[in-house]
Formats: C-alpha cells, sequence, structure tokens
C-alpha cells in the first residue's frame, strides 16, 4: 500500500479535568491536536504507512507532538522545530463545561506561531521531498491554507506541482475564526485542484455558499471525487463523471463527537489506498468514525480485521441494523449479533 503525507499543523491542547469551568479549574489535561495528525494516526492504525510533516517550536510542546505522533506509528522525520517560533497552543472546553453556550468551545493560541510560518521552502527540505516524491497520497486541509499567506503558497505549490502519479486529498475543515479576514476564494481554487474533496453540508454553506449536490460539482468541476458528510445521515460520494454513491451512516451511541471527521477521513482515505470501491470506502469512513464517537479521546479503535470485512461486505439491511456503542458492536452481520 502506498504511503501518506499528512500535511499541516499540529498544536499542543490543554482542556479541564473534572466538572469545573475553565475559570475554576485547578488542572488541565495535556494533549495534542491537529486535523492532518489525527487522519495520520488514524491512517497509522490502519496499517498505512503514513507521515505528518509540520512546524513545531523547539520547547516542550513541540517534542510532545513529536512523541506522541511517533508513539502511534506515525513518522516525524520532514517535521521542522523553529529555534525562535513557539509550538501553538488552544484550550478546549467541552460542552458540558461551557455554561454560557452550552457547545463546545475552544480558545486558540496561535499566531505567530511556528506552523504560522509554514511556506514554499518547507518543501525543499530534503527531508520533506523525499517523502512527497514517495508518497501515493497527500493530504491537506483548509486549516492550513488560513494559518498565513506563506501557508497558502505552500498548499499552491503542493497542488500544482507534477503529481507523478500521486493523489491529493483535501479536507475542508471549515474554522469561521480563520477564515474571517481571508478571501475564501482561496479554498474553492485550493480544493479544485486536488483529486478529492472531503466536507461536511454545515461546512459546504460558509465555505462554497452551496451544499447542493449539483452546484457543488459545478463549483469544483476537476476533482475527481467529492465526498459529502451528511453529518448523522449519511456521506454522499460525487464523481466527476457524474457518478453517485450513497451510504447512510451507522447508529451510534455518541459519548464525545470530537475527532470523528478526521477518523472518517482516514477510514475512506484507507479504503481507497486499499483499492476499495466508493461504497466500501464510505462504509469504512462510516465505521472509523463511529468507533471515534463511543471514546472520549480524539480516536477510537477500529474491531479485528475479521469484524471489520464482514461489517464492510455485509447488506445494506445488516449495515442498517448495525449499532456501535462504546466498547461493543451489535450487527446481524455478525455470528451472535455483536463484537
Amino acid at each position: 500500500m502506498p504511503s501518506v503525507v499528512c500535511l499541516g499543523e499540529t498544536m499542543a491542547m490543554l482542556t479541564p479535568t473534572g466538572n469545573v469551568p475553565l475559570a475554576e479549574a485547578t488542572e488541565l489535561y495535556y494533549g495534542v491536536g491537529g486535523a492532518e495528525s489525527n487522519v495520520a494516526m488514524g491512517l497509522a492504525a490502519m496499517g498505512v504507512e503514513a507521515h505528518w510533516v509540520g512546524r513545531t517550536g523547539r520547547d516542550g510542546f513541540g517534542t510532545r507532538i513529536l512523541a506522541e505522533l511517533a508513539s502511534h506509528g506515525v513518522g516525524v522525520s520532514g517535521v521542522e522545530m523553529d529555534e525562535e517560533l513557539p509550538t501553538g497552543l488552544y484550550v478546549k472546553v467541552p460542552a458540558a463545561l461551557n455554561s454560557a453556550t452550552a457547545e463546545s468551545s475552544v480558545l486558540y493560541y496561535r499566531q505567530g506561531s511556528a506552523a504560522s510560518a509554514m511556506s514554499p521552502a518547507m518543501l525543499t527540505n530534503p527531508a520533506v521531498s523525499s517523502l512527497l516524491e514517495a508518497a501515493g497520497l497527500i493530504h491537506l486541509s483548509g486549516i492550513t491554507a488560513a494559518l498565513s499567506p506563506g501557508c497558502r503558497q505552500m498548499l499552491t505549490a503542493v497542488l500544482t506541482a507534477p503529481r507523478h502519479g500521486r493523489l491529493v486529498s483535501f479536507d475542508v475543515n471549515w474554522r469561521e475564526a480563520l477564515w474571517r479576514r481571508t478571501d475564501k476564494a482561496v479554498l474553492r481554487t485550493l480544493a479544485n485542484q486536488s483529486d478529492v474533496v472531503l466536507v461536511g453540508t454545515d461546512e459546504a454553506l460558509p465555505a462554497f455558499g452551496t451544499n447542493d449536490e449539483a452546484q457543488l460539482r459545478a463549483l469544483l468541476p476537476d476533482t475527481a471525487v467529492i465526498v459529502l458528510k451528511n453529518a448523522a445521515s449519511s456521506a454522499i460520494a460525487l464523481m466527476r463523471d457524474g457518478g453517485r454513491v450513497e451510504v447512510p451512516s451507522l447508529n451510534v451511541t455518541v459519548l464525545e463527537p470530537v475527532g470523528a471527521g478526521d477518523a472518517f477521513a482516514a477510514g475512506y482515505l484507507s479504503g481507497m489506498l486499499s483499492g476499495l470501491d466508493q461504497r466500501s470506502s464510505l462504509r469504512r469512513g462510516h465505521l472509523s468514525a463511529a468507533c471515534t464517537l463511543t471514546v472520549p479521546g480524539d480516536r477510537g479503535p477500529l474491531p479485528e480485521a475479521e469484524v471489520l470485512e464482514r461489517i464492510l461486505a455485509c447488506s445494506e439491511a445488516d449495515w442498517a441494523g448495525t449499532h456501535v456503542a462504546p466498547g461493543r458492536i451489535d450487527s446481524p452481520a455478525l455470528s451472535g449479533g455483536q463484537a
């Protein structure tokens, strides 16, 4: 299976422990988070050779990020550590703790970070260029494009370089706060230059002005596949030749929604890299997302290979009857109904 390079930003993450609001917290859980590195870890867990390429500060946060990714089997040889600029940081307040809005909130401290200083020059780093040349897939996101002009120029350089058979995937990952002062037309250009675009119906409206399938295909005519995610409803693959494949979402007992989008991307892309058809790749994305929705962290483990294969190959009726809950999968496709 070809290797994958996930190019973007990873930050240190802090969140309150215990059932207290941020202002009253005396302890914060310390982890790491980033859309592209989440996808890299998801791919590595599925047996794909995955690398994360980006920039961190030469500080404790940066060291923690590299150690965390390496511990999940992700290659970090293409990461640059800045001697002066710091690693970005974000603070996550879970929904149950955010009494003001009853929704999860995030505070970002990323301005002037090492990641915001990414530019086309990073692509000439021998450690980076060798990874890109050997990759079968390069995974990007709209988050990187919004960080700085240099970051946008770097993505443009990746997308306009000769492909030599490799594919480029682009997850829109819409972040309203990042795009307030940036021309959103940039997103459309970058997405249209990609082979695979992943976008939620809720993201498509602010990012592209529409979530209508026909209009999205017209806006992104050069993209081979647009994967349109309808949250808890379904995911739809819209092919350039007019083909359309829709797969319903699984029934899930949700514990924590964070990370499901990245898990879906890892599942779908791993299916595509394995040579699966669109229906099976979408199913793999759904199952990966479902497993993540049932754990408190950003990544949930997939079932064993035999269970995975039986669910991916099951009938439409058995797929509709499958339920994923914390620690178990109940499905007519499985002997005895559960795993």
